[in-house]
Order: C-alpha cells, then structure tokens, then sequence
C-alpha cells in the first residue's frame, strides 16, 4: 500500500500517530539493546574515560547525520522544512536549558529517553522521574511555568523568524554534513574497538541513530500528501511526553506523530526486556537517590522545554539537521552533566 491510500484508508492523524509508533518501536528496541545513555557517556567523559558509553552514543550520533544527510541528499526529506528549523531558535532557551537539562540527567540519573526505556523494564525509579519530567515540561509548554520559558527563551534569539542552519551558514556544500557523519562514524568504531564492544551492541547503536532517520523521513513524505499541514520532526521526548500525558487526560485531544512515539518506545523497549529476560521491578535504593531522582526530572522537565528539545530532540534529531541551537544546547548538556558529576557523584564516591 503507498503511502496517499494508506493516508485515503486511514485519514491523517492516524498516519501520523503510526509513523511515530514505527519510529518509536525502532528507537525503543535499539536504545535497550545498546543501553544508549548519554547520560552515562557525560559521565564517562569527566572521569576520563573514553569508554563504551561514549563510544554507543558517538556511533548513534554519527549514524543519525549519516542516514539523515544521506536522505536530505536524496531528495527524501528536507532539512529546511523541518519545524525546529522552520521557526525562530532561542540562543539563551539552548544554553539555560541545556545546563538544566544536563544537571538534571545526572541527578536521575538518566536523561528523559533513557528514563522511558528503562520504565518499560519495571524499573518504578524511572516510572516515577519519567512521570514527573512530564508533567513539568507541559506546566513548561502550557502551564504556570510558561511565562518563566517564554521569558528566558526570549532573551536572546535567532534573527529573522528562522533557526541557524549551520552547514549553510558556514558555507560548506551540502555534501559536507554526510562526510562529517562518516568521519564520526570511523572514530566511534575505533573507539568501540579499543573497548571490545561486540558487533550486536553496535548494530543496535547504529539502530537508535536510524530511528531519527525513520522519523524524519516518514513525517516529510506524509507532509508531501497530507492536506492539512504536517510536522515534518522526529524523536524527541521533551514536548512528546508532555503531549501523550494530556492526550490520555484530555478526550477532545487528537492523534499526531507525538502519540505513537512515546508509546512506541515503551513498547519497543518492553519487547526487547522480555525476550532478554530484563523485565524486574526495582525500587529506589535510598531517600537521597529518590530526592535526587525527582529534583533531576523536574530540572529536565523543564530545562528540555527550554532548549527546544532533549538529549535526543536536540541532541541527535536537532544535530542531525545541523539545528544550531540544538548544537549549543546539546554542548551545554554536557558541559551541565559533567559539572555534576564532578560536584556532587564524584565528590560522594570519594568520602564514601
């Protein structure tokens, strides 16, 4: 079936809510199967370490600028479409948020991604953060909090009612952001190499950074056929999770590619758990790790709004498309995880 019958037979909105359930399923599998975290790779980084972590989110990021340029290239989407792209990028909301979002992921222990792949497994630490980052980021988007985001986000913007292609803007030719993807792509090899990371592991890495793909690609053909205008976008989990809370609390809420993602990804992740044999209920190991764990989620919650995306929407999917304010945020994520870390976990692990 192409796609104009499939949108004839089912309408639209659904299309779209099943576009983002495939998409969701591919991340949802790949992201338990390689344990992508870039958490866990900031972490590694700031003691030193270029370890597997860092090697599994290198290769996803790699991976996604390689699909996602390659099908750019190929007349199979176009970055300059994309929303994220299309509206005005927030300099200040990237480096506010992006700091927020950092420190909040090393507090949970867990960016916003990885906290909806681990609740699928049973793990009530991450179903409890995962539930609270969503209700913040929609007090963010829609709530008591917005006045505070729209405040901050407008402190400084990007000119001319768009966002900041960087390829472009840099001159360089179109082809250059799928050479870029290669050359990372080599380096996280290697890096895998020297860590022993088996070929499945990689495979599922690889798998993550094609689910972006996937989305993008999906959304920008529906877009092509669609009466109504559609989001050409991809995973994220900031205003998606936001979207499927009000969805299941709202009955006049209607089905978009958000829906099926969030839910696709627990699925996914739920599929891959149970034919690990991963699937085990785990509590919070203390108060302290509770308290840590909530005050991180609400720091992502809001600081992902902020940013105009996650670890994951800015991170990958705004990075694929050389977003520039996802590159600054997806910087300042790091530079907010490692301060963290070094403050407060490594701090802890040394007076224990």
């Amino acid at each position: 079936m192409d796609l104009i019958a499939l949108v004839e037979r089912i309408g639209e909105a659904p299309t779209a809510a099943l576009f983002g359930m495939i998409t969701g399923l591919t991340f949802g599998i790949a992201a338990h199967r390689s344990r992508f975290c870039l958490r866990a790779a900031t972490v590694e980084f700031a003691r030193g370490s270029m370890g597997p972590a860092v090697a599994v989110w290198l290769l996803t990021f790699s991976t996604a600028l390689v699909w996602v340029q390659g099908a750019s290239l190929t007349g199979l989407m176009r970055a300059e479409d994309a929303r994220m792209m299309a509206v005005a990028g927030s300099w200040s909301g990237a480096i506010i948020g992006g700091l927020m979002f950092g420190i909040g992921m090393v507090l949970a222990r867990g960016c916003s991604g990885r906290l909806l792949v681990l609740a699928a497994t049973g793990n009530m630490r991450s179903i409890v953060s995962g539930l609270i980052f969503a209700v913040i980021a929609q007090m963010s988007l829609g709530g008591w909090l917005t006045p505070a985001r729209e405040y901050l986000a407008g402190l400084w913007v990007t000119p001319g009612g768009r966002n900041v292609d960087l390829l472009s803007t840099s001159g360089m030719p179109d082809y250059m952001g799928l050479v870029m993807g290669i050359a990372l792509a080599v380096l996280a090899l290697e890096i895998s190499r020297r860590n022993r990371i088996g070929f499945g592991r990689l495979v599922f890495a690889s798998g993550v950074g094609f689910a972006v793909a996937v989305g993008w690609v999906l959304t920008f053909g529906l877009s092509q056929v669609a009466f109504e205008p559609v989001q050409i976008e991809s995973a994220t989990f900031t205003g998606p999770s936001a979207h499927t809370l009000m969805y299941f609390l709202d009955r006049n809420a209607v089905l978009e590619f958000d829906i099926g993602l969030v839910p696709g990804v627990f699925i996914g992740a739920l599929i891959s758990a149970a034919l690990t044999r991963e699937l085990r209920w785990q509590a919070f190991d203390n108060a302290l790790v509770m308290r840590k764990a909530m005050i991180g989620a609400a720091l992502m919650g809001f600081g992902g709004m902020l940013a105009g995306g996650c670890a994951i929407g800015a991170g990958v999917t705004g990075g694929s498309i050389f977003v520039a304010t996802a590159w600054l945020a997806l910087f300042c994520m790091w530079i907010g995880a490692m301060a963290t870390d070094y403050l407060i976990d490594q701090k802890h692990l040394a007076t224990a």
